[in-house]
Protein backbone atom coordinates (compact mmCIF):
# COMPACT_ATOMS: atom_id res chain seq x y z
CA UNK A 1 0.00 0.00 0.00
CA UNK A 2 0.90 3.63 -0.56
CA UNK A 3 1.60 6.39 1.83
CA UNK A 4 2.19 9.76 1.31
CA UNK A 5 4.97 11.31 4.26
CA UNK A 6 6.10 15.15 4.55
CA UNK A 7 8.99 17.01 7.26
CA UNK A 8 9.50 20.67 7.36
CA UNK A 9 13.36 21.95 8.69
CA UNK A 10 13.75 25.33 9.22
CA UNK A 11 16.80 26.29 7.43
CA UNK A 12 17.08 29.70 8.73
CA UNK A 13 17.36 28.19 12.54
CA UNK A 14 18.98 24.90 11.64
CA UNK A 15 16.61 23.09 13.01
CA UNK A 16 13.15 20.92 12.33
CA UNK A 17 10.03 22.96 12.61
CA UNK A 18 8.51 21.83 15.83
CA UNK A 19 4.51 22.40 15.85
CA UNK A 20 3.78 23.82 12.41
CA UNK A 21 -0.23 22.85 11.19
CA UNK A 22 0.38 20.99 7.88
CA UNK A 23 -3.68 20.38 5.86
CA UNK A 24 -4.12 17.85 3.65
CA UNK A 25 -6.38 18.96 0.45
CA UNK A 26 -8.00 17.09 -1.76
CA UNK A 27 -7.56 18.87 -5.34
CA UNK A 28 -9.39 16.50 -7.92
CA UNK A 29 -11.96 19.25 -8.85
CA UNK A 30 -13.33 20.92 -5.56
CA UNK A 31 -11.11 21.51 -2.97
CA UNK A 32 -12.01 19.24 -0.04
CA UNK A 33 -9.62 19.35 3.30
CA UNK A 34 -8.89 15.52 4.11
CA UNK A 35 -6.81 15.90 7.89
CA UNK A 36 -4.86 18.56 9.27
CA UNK A 37 -1.70 17.37 11.32
CA UNK A 38 1.10 19.23 13.65
CA UNK A 39 4.45 18.84 13.30
CA UNK A 40 6.33 17.20 16.49
CA UNK A 41 10.31 18.04 17.25
CA UNK A 42 11.49 15.91 15.03
CA UNK A 43 9.99 18.52 12.30
CA UNK A 44 7.68 15.46 11.06
CA UNK A 45 3.39 14.46 11.34
CA UNK A 46 3.15 11.49 13.52
CA UNK A 47 2.67 8.43 10.96
CA UNK A 48 1.70 9.03 7.38
CA UNK A 49 -0.30 11.41 6.15
CA UNK A 50 -2.40 9.22 3.76
CA UNK A 51 -2.38 5.71 3.61
CA UNK A 52 -4.19 2.58 3.41
CA UNK A 53 -7.40 2.93 1.75
CA UNK A 54 -7.37 6.66 1.68
CA UNK A 55 -4.54 6.32 -0.27
CA UNK A 56 -5.65 6.70 -4.31
CA UNK A 57 -3.93 8.29 -7.14
CA UNK A 58 -4.76 11.68 -7.66
CA UNK A 59 -3.94 15.58 -7.15
CA UNK A 60 -3.55 16.64 -3.90
CA UNK A 61 -2.44 19.90 -1.85
CA UNK A 62 -0.61 20.18 1.32
CA UNK A 63 -0.56 23.62 3.23
CA UNK A 64 1.96 24.52 5.43
CA UNK A 65 0.94 27.10 8.11
CA UNK A 66 4.37 28.69 8.37
CA UNK A 67 3.48 32.13 9.19
CA UNK A 68 2.01 30.70 12.59
CA UNK A 69 4.98 29.01 13.29
CA UNK A 70 7.96 31.74 12.23
CA UNK A 71 5.72 34.53 14.72
CA UNK A 72 6.23 31.56 17.87
CA UNK A 73 9.58 30.87 16.95
CA UNK A 74 11.46 34.10 17.71
CA UNK A 75 13.66 35.26 15.02
CA UNK A 76 12.92 39.06 14.05
CA UNK A 77 10.54 39.27 11.11
CA UNK A 78 8.82 41.83 9.34
CA UNK A 79 5.03 42.77 9.94
CA UNK A 80 3.67 41.32 7.52
CA UNK A 81 5.26 38.57 7.16
CA UNK A 82 6.49 37.70 3.43
CA UNK A 83 5.66 34.14 3.72
CA UNK A 84 2.12 33.13 5.82
CA UNK A 85 0.48 29.57 4.15
CA UNK A 86 2.70 27.78 1.51
CA UNK A 87 0.50 25.46 -0.53
CA UNK A 88 2.06 22.36 -2.54
CA UNK A 89 -0.11 20.70 -5.16
CA UNK A 90 1.07 17.79 -6.54
CA UNK A 91 0.31 14.22 -7.81
CA UNK A 92 0.25 10.80 -6.81
CA UNK A 93 0.11 8.22 -9.73
CA UNK A 94 1.52 5.45 -7.87
CA UNK A 95 -1.13 3.52 -6.00
CA UNK A 96 1.29 1.62 -3.94
CA UNK A 97 4.35 4.39 -4.02
CA UNK A 98 5.91 6.22 -1.21
CA UNK A 99 5.20 10.24 -1.80
CA UNK A 100 6.97 12.07 0.70
CA UNK A 101 6.77 15.61 0.72
CA UNK A 102 9.33 17.53 2.77
CA UNK A 103 9.48 21.17 2.86
CA UNK A 104 13.24 23.31 3.38
CA UNK A 105 12.10 26.61 4.77
CA UNK A 106 12.84 30.09 5.80
CA UNK A 107 11.16 33.31 6.65
CA UNK A 108 11.82 34.15 3.03
CA UNK A 109 12.09 31.06 0.94
CA UNK A 110 11.47 27.44 1.02
CA UNK A 111 12.28 24.89 -1.54
CA UNK A 112 10.46 21.17 -1.85
CA UNK A 113 11.24 17.61 -3.69
CA UNK A 114 10.03 13.94 -3.83
CA UNK A 115 12.04 12.49 -1.26
CA UNK A 116 12.16 8.56 -0.63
Amino acid sequence: MGRLTTHVLDTALGRPAHGLTVELWSADGVMRKISSHVTNADGRIDGPILDGDAFEPGTYELRFFVGDYLKASGQALPEPLFLDIIPIRFGIAEADGHYHVPLLLSPFGYSTYRGS
